[in-house]
């Protein structure tokens, strides 16, 4: 018995199964994305592959992809090749990367409610399930970022879009939207 029940935790931490002694902190998470992720989201609501699979037969549902998007290496050589490895994620997503870091600089912040407020038509009551890859601190972020920002029906989904390949579904392949430039100093 002992072995099935442990069996059963390896398998929820390998899919990326939310935990419920993990505290939700006061703040973002800054640091150590990829590591195991509270149960729920304060003011928001936390679904899994089937409840996201009926939120999506329902329609009109904005999935939003955080992951960090690959960057070129600094101090690489402008004529050397490099080839980033290609994001797949849930069809119809938009992917907003890096939105979900713990810190966002004030005009990434701004840029990040742009988007939010493109994407819905400046509906607040406009459903959005942000997601990143299972364990994904990130996600976590963004959602309560969102929440934050006035929107009422935020959903997170913990199992991200490894969870959702595992599930059997299909993924596809994305493009991030462009990030604004970065300023240098204040």
């Amino acid at each position: 018995m002992r072995g099935a029940v442990l069996g059963m935790v390896v398998a929820g931490f390998l899919s990326g199964a939310a935990y419920a002694g993990v505290p939700e902190p006061r703040d973002y998470r800054q640091d150590d994305y990829r590591a195991p992720v509270p149960a729920t989201v304060a003011g928001g609501r936390v679904v899994h592959t089937r409840a996201l699979r009926a939120l999506l037969a329902r329609g009109s549902v904005l999935l939003i992809d955080v992951l960090p998007a690959p960057r070129r290496p600094a101090g690489m050589r402008p004529d050397q090749p490099w080839m980033p490895v290609a994001r797949r994620d849930i069809p119809g997503s938009l992917w907003l990367p890096d939105v979900g870091r713990g810190a966002l600089a004030p005009d990434f912040d701004q840029w990040f409610r742009e988007r939010l407020v493109q994407a819905t038509a400046g509906d607040e009551g406009h459903p959005m399930v942000f997601y990143c890859l299972s364990r994904c601190w990130m996600s976590w972020n963004a959602a309560k970022r969102a929440i934050g920002y006035g929107y009422r029906r935020v959903f997170w989904y913990p199992d991200g879009s490894d969870g959702w390949a595992q599930a059997g579904l299909s993924l596809t392949e994305a493009q991030p939207e462009p990030r604004p430039p970065e300023k240098d100093g204040p």
